[in-house]
């Protein structure tokens, strides 16, 4: 008993999982302001600089999980779920910077609606993100688990309407785009921006996975 109580317990996992969902959203809400303010080339470049900074902020909270999983004995849920979690979040806003990037590395000049659209779906996807993770640490409730599980539905619905946006997108530059250059350009930010709402699926499914091992 008494080495019991020596040994680390829980942590602050819940807490850490909510501020990197808090990141994800700054990064998703910037990037969306970037897009809708691309023309504007001071405004385009402050967005990026914020999706930026809550891509560096949301890697110091997983290397926290991380240094807090060797140190805690006792996790409030299943070890590998706490690492697959925070490192598929991560993805989420890794991918976020990574489209910001690609627009300025190939000097997209003009943002067409389909990405418009993709964003926004994204964007939505995020906040469903930092929702149901916010619920975590209150699994065992029911009522919080049935919440919990219809949020990741919510996900996959979002998941699956950028998907449909995507193929509809790749259709018409395929059909429309002459210039091979920016057909290039066009197809690789279309599926770097759904990839984004499918990291935010998997993130679902894990979500998934915890509540209905640990509810």
């Amino acid at each position: 008993m008494f080495f019991g109580k020596l040994l680390p317990r829980e942590g602050n996992f819940f807490e850490l999982f909510n501020a990197h969902g808090g990141h994800i959203v700054e990064g998703a809400r910037a990037f969306m302001l970037m897009i809708q303010n691309y023309s504007d080339n001071d405004q385009r470049e402050k967005f990026a600089a914020e999706v930026d900074h809550a891509e560096h902020q949301a890697d110091r909270v997983t290397a926290e999980v991380n240094r807090l999983l060797h140190r805690t004995f006792i996790t409030p849920i299943d070890r590998e779920q706490i690492h697959g979690l925070i490192n598929a979040m991560d993805d989420i806003v890794d991918l976020l910077q990574d489209s910001t990037e690609t627009l300025q590395l190939y000097d997209v000049r003009s943002i067409p609606e389909d990405v418009v659209r993709l964003a926004d779906l994204s964007a939505k996807c995020c906040e469903r993100v930092q929702h149901a993770v916010s619920l975590l640490a209150n699994i065992s409730e029911p009522k919080t688990a049935e919440a919990a599980i219809k949020t990741c539905e919510e996900i996959d619905k979002l998941e699956g309407d950028a998907d449909r946006v995507m193929r509809k997108a790749m259709s018409a530059l395929f059909r429309e785009q002459d210039d091979v250059r920016e057909l290039i350009k066009l197809k690789a930010i279309y599926e770097q921006l759904e990839s984004i709402s499918d990291r935010c699926e998997d993130v679902a499914n894990l979500i998934e996975g915890i509540v209905l091992e640990n509810a």
